[in-house]
């Protein structure tokens, strides 16, 4: 039989042992294990951020000059499984402040060493630089526990003997002097740069009225022109307008004389028929009595001719016929006294006989 056993994500719970006589070990990181009673051997090794607060104390530095250094480190055990078995071969079974007394002498150990290895000024003046120094050199040895080296900064730097204080003063002589040569050489290059500006200014001044003046210029000309156009698309639109209008009134206008027309038309129909009217009116009224009476009268003529015509012939006639009687009649008498001297002759020889 066994039991389960968990842990948080801040530590590491290392798992050795088993049934069957194994010593292998298994790491779990913030999750759970089997363990088996009597058999089974369960560890924990913490994984927060340990703060440490390694300190040399009189450590000489390349020139002799001897100086405390304090500074602040943090670091923590490593996850991965081949850096958490190196600290778990280390540390396993130890007290955090056990594990931070190991992590500190190490690191110590390495501060020491670059102390010895730099100047009071290198030190004092590039405190990040010593610091990064520091953790660069003891990171791999550190690295070799299983431990990582988040950050590690210089908190304080002094000595016994007031050299830093001394060098703090030469330095602020130094800074002083650096400063009034540095406030003089400011205060000639502000004159100077007082004129350079002034030049420039005014060169930008004359560079920004000649673009304002070619802004306004070229506004003006812009404006002048927006004006013409929209000017001419009045004149165009009003001209459109009146032209429209004119066409309007002459559509208008054909329409009033095309009204007109059909009234014309249906006037001239009224009047024609009124006059048809009227027309028939004095046919039946003048004209056909007029007509009728003329018809007579021309009748009458007719008659009167035709009469007097019909007389001459007739005279004509009786006296070509009374003319063929007598011709006849002459031709008869021609052709009878023969016959009459004939008879006559006869009716005397008769009497004679």
């Amino acid at each position: 039989m066994g039991n389960c056993h968990t842990v948080g994500p801040n530590e590491a719970l290392v798992v050795s042992g088993g049934c069957c006589g194994s010593d292998q070990k298994t790491y779990v990181v913030g999750g759970w294990a089997w363990g088996w009673w009597l058999v089974s051997d369960i560890q924990r090794i913490t994984l927060e951020i340990m703060t440490l607060q390694p300190k040399c104390d009189d450590v000489e530095t390349a020139e002799g000059v001897a100086i405390t250094v304090t500074g602040v480190a943090q670091v923590k055990v490593m996850t991965e499984k081949e850096l958490l078995g190196y600290a778990c071969e280390q540390f396993l079974g130890k007290s955090v402040m056990e594990i931070k007394s190991v992590i500190l002498q190490t690191l110590e150990g390495h501060l020491r060493a670059i102390l010895g290895t730099l100047t009071v000024e290198q030190i004092y003046q590039d405190r990040d630089k010593f610091a990064s120094l520091v953790r660069e050199v003891a990171a791999p040895d550190v690295g070799r526990m299983g431990i990582e080296i988040l950050s590690f900064t210089i908190k304080d730097v002094y000595d016994k003997v007031d050299y830093l204080s001394s060098l703090g003063k030469t330095q602020t002589a130094a800074v002083q002097r650096d400063a009034d040569i540095g406030v003089a050489e400011a205060e000639r290059d502000a004159g100077i740069r007082e004129a350079e500006c002034k030049k420039e200014m005014m060169d930008v001044k004359f560079v920004a009225d000649t673009k304002m003046a070619d802004s306004k210029r070229e506004l003006e000309m812009q404006k002048a022109s927006f004006n013409q156009e929209v000017n001419t698309k009045k004149a165009e639109a009003q001209l459109a307008y009146e032209l429209q209008a004119a066409k309007e009134q002459q559509k208008i206008r054909l329409e009033e004389i095309e009204i007109e027309v059909v009234q014309r038309k249906k006037q001239i129909k009224i009047e024609e028929k009124e006059i048809e009217r009227t027309e028939k009116e004095l046919i039946a009224t003048v004209k056909r009595p007029a007509e009728a009476e003329a018809y007579k009268m021309q009748q009458l003529a007719e008659g009167q001719k035709i009469k007097k015509v019909l007389t001459a012939q007739a005279e004509a006639e009786k006296i070509r016929c009374i003319g063929e009687a007598e011709a006849a009649s002459i031709e008869a008498v021609g052709k009878a006294e023969p016959l009459i001297f004939l008879f006559h002759h006869n009716s005397v020889m008769r009497k004679k006989l």
